[in-house]
């Protein structure tokens, strides 16, 4: 499993045993699945960049390469 992913699972647990302790309705436990939401959409923006192209790739390895070179004005 991912690191963010155990980060994610970690707090899961910590929010129910907030919720637990302090009640359902409690702005304790609010705020702890508050940082679970906000893992969990950094999990998903993760996962959603693109991997970069072939090209893009042989050009990082070759940057010399005729095709991958860039002219300036």
């Amino acid at each position: 499993m991912s690191n963010i992913e155990q980060q994610i699972e970690k707090e899961r647990e910590q929010a129910r045993n907030v919720c637990d302790s302090k009640g359902a309705t409690s702005g304790e436990c609010a705020a702890a699945w508050d940082a679970v939401e906000e893992l969990q959409a950094e999990a998903s923006h993760q996962r959603q960049t693109k991997p970069k192209t072939s090209f893009a790739q042989y050009c990082d390895d070759n940057p010399d390469a005729a095709e991958c070179r860039l002219y300036e004005d």
